[in-house]
This record gives structure tokens, sequence and C-alpha cells, in this order.
């Protein structure tokens, strides 16, 4: 898994800011962070249930 600047805005809301994250394949890895950090909002732009704002997202070598 691998993001790239990935960005979620909700009108002036900034709910995910330019995440850069590399994730290697067979590693397990946890999201962890206080409410409203973005941690719910990231996982939905990786399942492809809510489109980025801007930047990008692989999962298993494919865009989403």
């Amino acid at each position: 898994m691998r993001t790239e600047a990935l960005t979620k805005r909700y009108g002036d809301l900034v709910a995910v800011d330019g995440l850069d994250l590399e994730v290697p394949r067979g590693v397990i890895f946890g999201f962890l962070g206080p409410n409203g950090a973005g941690k719910s909002t990231t996982i939905n732009m990786l399942v492809g249930l809510a489109p980025p704002t801007s930047g990008r997202a692989a999962v298993a070598g494919f865009s989403v």
C-alpha cells in the first residue's frame, strides 16, 4: 500500500492533509489517533468508498 500526498477535504475542513505512506506487502499496519484525526477517512479512501480530493493511493499495485 502506498499513498502520495493523499488529501481529503470536506468544504473548508481538511480531514487528511498530504499523507505520504508506504506499507510493504506482508506487513500488518494499524491507524491510531484521537477522534477526528482522519483514520476512517483514510481507510475509506484506500478501499474506494471516498475519492481523495488530491493525491494518489495504490493498494496491491492497483490505483484506488
